[in-house]
């Protein structure tokens, strides 16, 4: 597939290999809403080695009622994935951890230590909200992942439309220790312009700790080339504040 086509000379354009690692994505075929068989895996990965990541940690979800994954379930596919990388010849490396919805049994995953994680101290957990309303138990459960000694990392944090009209509420996500993670593609208007605005002014105040991909196909491989000129996400990798790198 061609990449960057579009570019026109002397745009400035994200070096996204200063990124070097995808923390988001869903790249395990046949067991959620990403890709569909092994084929899919390899086209979504390889686009995203062209546009310049060296790394991916593959994010499958896990929810209760629909996408029951296990460590196990996901763990048997990435190596799957990985064979057929191999087989292809591809350098780019594949990990994997997992997209947790906070539903009425992500607090006893929590409490069993039955999660997958990211990060060189495996410390790192990828959760996400309902997009209604935030859930009851949010303070509680933040709570219980960090006395377990993990890092909270709150998925697509603007995409919450609960809290577009109050911006502050992301203040207090930070000051309770979440680390917030930004889809890179709700720069590009994709989820809503609400969402955008949101992305800016995250990126503005340096409340991002992680950027992501959550790449679950060819469309979404297009908004990353679609990115690559915008400003605030240029801005965002000129931080120091994005913490993808030293993973």
């Amino acid at each position: 597939m061609a990449l960057f086509g579009f570019l026109k000379k002397d745009v400035p354009t994200a070096d996204m290999s200063r990124l070097q690692t995808d923390i988001h994505s869903h790249f395990i075929p046949g067991i959620d809403d990403g890709a569909k068989t092994i084929t899919d895996s390899l086209e979504l990965i390889m686009a995203m080695e062209s546009l310049g990541y060296s790394k991916l940690i593959t994010t499958p979800h896990v929810m209760s009622d629909s996408y029951k994954n296990t460590p196990e379930i996901i763990l048997d596919g990435l190596h799957k994935v990985k064979e057929a990388l191999d087989r292809a010849g591809a350098k780019i490396q594949l990990d994997a951890a997992a997209e947790y919805y906070l539903d009425f049994e992500f607090e006893n995953k929590i409490k069993q230590r039955n999660v997958l994680t990211f990060g060189g101290d495996k410390k790192y957990l990828l959760w996400e909200l309902p997009f209604v309303n935030p859930p009851d138990n949010l303070n509680e459960t933040v709570f219980h992942m960090q006395t377990q000694g993990y890092k909270p990392v709150l998925a697509h944090v603007e995409r919450y439309s609960f809290w577009h009209r109050d911006y502050s509420k992301y203040e207090e996500l930070a000051n309770r220790g979440i680390l917030l993670q930004m889809n890179i593609n709700s720069l590009t208007g994709h989820y809503s312009n609400e969402t955008r605005k949101a992305a800016h002014w995250l990126i503005d105040n340096d409340m991002i700790s992680f950027l992501g991909s959550d790449c679950h196909h060819l469309g979404h491989i297009k908004l990353l080339e679609q990115a690559l000129t915008d400003k605030y996400l240029i801005k965002a990798l000129a931080s120091g504040k994005i913490l993808n790198p030293t993973l």
